[in-house]
């Protein structure tokens, strides 16, 4: 079928479990592909997506999404060392992608962009989940600790009330709020200078101290986030460039994933959270 009129180019949009099927027919063709996340169910898969791609030159992306949010693309630029993250990713019930947990549904995106804002490896994670409404971790917090002393803690949920997509981490003298779904970005940064100054002199009373921390809303260009990933990812094949999410990343972000929902099992055997969550007779 493919070869009667082969594409140059295909999106993988199938269940995660049929992800490295398709694709590997795909680039076996030799067609380049965009594969939704997460880029596979298991390190083993995404090796083998890798292998693949390799062997035939394609050009293979992951569709981590909010990589391409413009409030994401405003704040690369302005890091320099990230040191704590508060995330929460909250959504209301939906039947969609329950053939993976919460984790691999939502948290993903906030993974990639954490571990592609801090460049550390990750030392620690400790992580909780729950089912609510379907079989599968429906809720989740984790905490996870880098080799760099960065400390990230997530929050994601399928079961929520109402709708949240924020990032908020701190870094030397700076502060900055991110909201996905608003693509906007807050910054407050110290005058540390100043401060000290004023300390020293007593020139600010303590309370008047906030008036030295500068308020900024960097500039940020509206556009919309789909479109910038297919946009890049079609540069990326006609210029023969690595993509900007690699499959690299995409099992970066797996691995990362697969050891949340390993620290969640043992929690859950070892507050024997299977017991409390079993159907009663």
């Amino acid at each position: 079928m493919l070869d009667e009129c082969k594409p140059d180019a295909a999106s993988v949009a199938v269940p995660t479990v049929h992800h490295l099927a398709v694709a590997r027919e795909l680039m076996e063709a030799g067609v380049d592909v965009m594969i939704e996340k997460p880029i596979a169910p298991s390190l083993a898969e995404a090796d083998e997506m890798i292998r693949v791609a390799n062997q035939g030159h394609r050009v293979a992306q992951v569709g981590h999404l909010e990589r391409f949010n413009p409030a994401v693309r405003a704040t690369v630029p302005l890091i320099t060392r990230p040191m704590f993250f508060e995330v929460h990713r909250l959504s209301v019930f939906t039947p969609r992608a329950l053939d993976v947990d919460v984790v691999l549904d939502l948290m993903i995106h906030d993974l990639d962009i954490v571990l592609s804002f801090v460049s550390s490896p990750v030392k620690e994670v400790r992580a909780v989940g729950l089912p609510i409404l379907s079989g599968k971790v429906d809720i989740a917090n984790v905490r996870m600790e880098f080799d760099s002393g960065c400390v990230a803690n997530f929050t994601a949920s399928r079961v929520s009330t109402e709708k949240v997509r924020k990032v908020r981490f701190f870094q030397p003298k700076q502060y900055f709020s991110l909201d996905y779904s608003r693509q906007d970005v807050f910054v407050a940064t110290v005058d540390s200078a100043a401060v000290a100054q004023a300390i020293a002199t007593g020139a600010v009373a303590p309370e008047a101290l906030g008036s030295l921390i500068k308020p900024q809303k960097p500039t940020v260009v509206p556009d919309e986030p789909l479109r910038a990933e297919l946009r890049s990812f079609l540069d990326a094949v006609r210029h023969r460039t690595r993509p900007v999410v690699s499959l690299e990343d995409g099992r970066r972000a797996l691995a990362v994933a697969l050891d949340i929902l390993a620290s969640i099992g043992e929690h859950n055997k070892r507050v024997h959270m299977e017991s409390m969550w079993a159907p009663r007779a």
